[in-house]
């Protein structure tokens, strides 16, 4: 009756009925999954994506490729859309969540084609799902966070998106980011560590400054190009004439009233730098005669002020980014100052070592060897554009795994260890029994689509699925815990060897599969009806 209401007051609409619209959203989160499904796992594939432009992206991040394909099925959309949610969430995950949606949805076209409804179906999946959150809480480790673990789950994080060689030269540069911008009882804010790209040498080359990397450098030859135990001033002072912000006029009648305009104007930015060539004196001098002094001003210096500066020995940097001048503090120490008014040797901050570094036609300032830095640079060197990107991309990641780990506390074994588990829970007799009546179809079928997740680490490995599940299976009933080798297709030990996934990430995937596979199970019909598809024929034209 819907369809016919819909099709009596806009004819020119389209709907998909009872089993038509289920068997569209079916297939399209089974596209999406077929799409994805050869990325998961460190022995996953990589997609090379074309745009418009012909730009190239060659990746493997679940998030980056749902963000950059062009998906037009609406059931695809949503699903990617939330997918992208749990990465914005947990930080990683998406690949495996769309994994579970279609899976969930392939298991339960089995029953519905048996004639169970699928609101029975969706019942079951509630109950597995606080099952298996339940189960989740049982099974996670909980631990004292220290490098060696932290490095471990980096390292989980890194090596599904890189090279090995590549993972391990980034694991610890993003460790020791982390470790460095976190303090006790706050939250982590990651946006105090820089990821900086540089086109130049390897991606093994990249590694983690302790301080500060900025993509500009001194704007005057004469400025001294390396400076050791420096003082750093942050400022955000204009040094340059500024026309007013009112219109005025100036007439004068000679060319020494003239000279005597021009003069009062520049003497207008001497007094500035007089006031900071005198503090650069003042704490330049006796014990630290050999120090540097380094300027960083947000706002323009011009040519006759960068004159000035380097006859005195400072090294000056002009137009900082906005958002390096709170790392600067962070990193230095020191306070940002408005005025050049009062100046003092208390708002300077320390760094051990500044220097320019050259390459090609890019300057960059590296500000490093800071006392106790609590913003730092992870530097990504690569030969290509693409190469970089992806490194980027990755190391995200892995600064939010290890991030999650510290906040969370806990740790999941991985390599597939929780689903085969989560599983075998959820078809134990003694909880079968507290579900009534054909509501364990969907548990049963939430189980199975568990296996979705070992079963595609161990095809993309090359193994055979069955046999894999069932070497897990049978060193699980002896009450191990155990995951895939993907060097030799066996049962190991994940927590042995450092294998470890988010106990976060594990969590919102768990929630977000049940309520996305039970919303399309419950759609009976497609409506394409929008506005557009109302609007009345042109002149001339027939109605079909």
């Amino acid at each position: 009756m819907s369809s016919a209401a819909v099709k009596l007051a806009n004819p020119n609409a389209e709907v998909l009925r009872r089993g038509d619209a289920l068997a569209m959203n079916i297939q399209s989160a089974r596209g999406l999954q077929n799409v994805l499904r050869s990325n998961l796992s460190p022995r996953g594939t990589l997609k090379l994506l074309v745009d418009g432009a012909n730009q190239l992206t060659l990746t493997k991040d679940g998030k980056v490729l749902l963000s950059q394909m062009q998906i037009t099925n609406p059931v695809a959309v949503m699903i990617a859309r939330a997918a992208t949610a749990q990465d914005d969430v947990a930080g990683d995950g998406t690949t495996g969540l769309v994994l579970l949606v279609g899976e969930l949805l392939k298991q339960a076209a089995v029953y519905v084609e048996e004639g169970v409804h699928p609101r029975i179906i969706t019942d079951g999946f509630d109950a597995a799902k606080a099952e298996s959150l339940r189960f989740l809480d049982s099974f996670k480790t909980t631990m004292e966070m220290d490098r060696e673990v932290l490095c471990s789950v980096a390292r989980t994080a890194l090596r599904t998106k890189l090279q090995e060689s590549v993972a391990a030269q980034v694991t610890e540069a993003v460790v020791d980011a982390v470790l460095a911008v976190a303090e006790p009882d706050k939250p982590i804010d990651l946006f105090m560590v820089e990821i900086m790209k540089m086109q130049h040498q390897t991606a093994t080359d990249s590694r983690l400054v302790r301080g500060l990397v900025l993509d500009h450098g001194a704007r005057h030859p004469d400025m001294p190009k390396r400076l050791n135990n420096c003082f750093v001033l942050t400022l955000n002072v204009s040094l340059e004439y500024e026309k007013t912000e009112v219109n005025s006029s100036f007439f004068y009648s000679s060319a020494e009233q003239r000279d005597k305009l021009i003069e009062s104007e520049r003497r207008f930015v001497d007094d500035k730098l007089r006031k900071i060539v005198d503090l650069k004196n003042t704490v330049c001098s006796g014990a630290n005669k050999a120090c540097g002094f380094v300027l960083i001003n947000q706002k323009g210096i011009d040519p006759l002020s960068l004159d000035v500066l380097a006859k005195q020995g400072i090294f000056a940097l002009r137009r900082a980014k906005r958002r390096n001048m709170e790392r600067l503090q962070l990193c230095c120490g020191g306070t940002a100052q408005n005025s050049v008014d009062d100046l003092t040797p208390s708002v300077l901050g320390r760094a051990g070592l500044v220097y320019e570094h050259v390459l090609g036609e890019n300057k960059y300032t590296y500000v490093e060897e800071c006392a106790a830095p609590r913003s730092v640079t992870v530097l990504i060197k690569g030969p290509s554009a693409h190469v970089l990107q992806q490194t980027h991309d990755a190391v995200r990641d892995g600064l939010r795994a290890v991030k999650n780990a510290i906040e969370d506390g806990a740790l999941v074994a991985g390599a597939g260890a929780f689903q085969v588990a989560c599983r075998q829970q959820l078809l134990r007799p003694e909880f079968l029994r507290t579900v009534q009546g054909k509501a364990k179809m969907g548990v049963r079928a939430f189980a199975e689509a568990l296996l979705v997740i070992p079963k595609t680490i161990a095809v993309n490995g090359g193994y055979d699925p069955m046999d894999v599940l069932v070497a897990l299976e049978e060193e699980m009933a002896d009450g191990q815990v155990v995951g895939i080798d993907l060097n030799t297709g066996e049962a190991l030990d994940p927590v042995q060897e450092g294998i470890w996934d988010n106990y976060r990430v594990l969590r919102q995937q768990l929630h977000s599969c049940a309520v996305i596979a039970t919303n399309l199970l419950h759609v009976d019909e497609v409506m394409r009806a929008g506005r557009a598809s109302i609007k009345a024929p042109n002149p001339g034209e027939e109605e079909q």
